[in-house]
This record gives C-alpha cells, structure tokens and sequence, in this order.
C-alpha cells in the first residue's frame, strides 16, 4: 500500500493516512488544467468544444471536475487552487473581480477552510471573525 502524509490535526499530532481513503492528491492537476487554459488558445477552444475529453486527460475527482465545470470558483479556492491561476480562470468565464472575490469568501462558508496549497489555514477563525479583524485594522490606521 502507498501512505501519503495529510497534515491532520488530532491534538497537534500528524498522522498518515493511506492513499486509498483520501483518494487522487489532483491539486496538481487541477492547477495543470487551469494554467494550460490561461495560456493556450486551443486548450480553451478545446475546453469550449469538447469540455469532457479535456478533463478526462487530467487525473480529477468528481468534486474537482464539477466546481471547473460550473465554474465554482468558491469551491475551487477552498480545494486549494492558486489565487493567481485562479483569478485568470474567472476572468475566461466572464466573472468581474468583486464578484470573483465575493465567491471566494462564499466558498469559505460553504466548504471551510482552504484544504490544501499555499493558502491553507492553520489556525483559522471563520470568515466573519477575518472580516472583522481586517476591519479593525483598517479603522486603527
């Protein structure tokens, strides 16, 4: 059997966890799809034309492969897709940055904390008590 290491919180102890129970580690792929789709033409026309045959050639969940498909950007940003990847791929399906921005934020209280990638939580205190955070610190300038 292959082991991968999650980073799983049980009293600040990590423990491993057999790949067969987590399934596919896609992030990767999910990123890979993203980037091919900013930066070449016939990979969005592809996308466009033939959506299915360009996700099957990527190794993708279920939940992955919906949140591309409608495009969940909310769900996408908690399963840990790049920010910068991320925000381009929004911009191909036509979402305005305050509204790209806001389904970040829903996807936070949808889903919870980010799962994976650089912007994973450690230590994370909800939504409501970020804003409120960034808030204060905007009045205290």
């Amino acid at each position: 059997r292959r082991f991968v290491v999650l980073p799983i919180l049980r009293d600040t102890v990590l423990r491993t966890v057999p790949q067969d129970e987590v399934g596919p580690m896609s992030l990767y792929q999910v990123q890979k799809l993203i980037y091919q789709l900013n930066r070449d033409p016939r990979t969005r026309e592809r996308y466009a034309s033939e959506r299915d045959a360009v996700l099957a050639e990527y190794e993708l969940t279920a939940e992955e492969t919906g949140a591309l498909t409608k495009p969940d950007i909310g769900l996408l940003y908690v399963l840990g897709v790049n920010g910068q990847l991320l925000m381009h791929f929004a911009a191909l399906h036509r979402i305005e940055w305050p509204d790209y921005l806001e389904r970040m934020r829903q996807g936070l209280r949808d889903h919870g904390q980010v799962r994976e990638g650089v912007y994973a939580a450690t230590g994370y205190e909800g939504v409501e008590a970020h804003d409120a955070r960034l808030k204060r610190a905007r009045e205290n300038r």
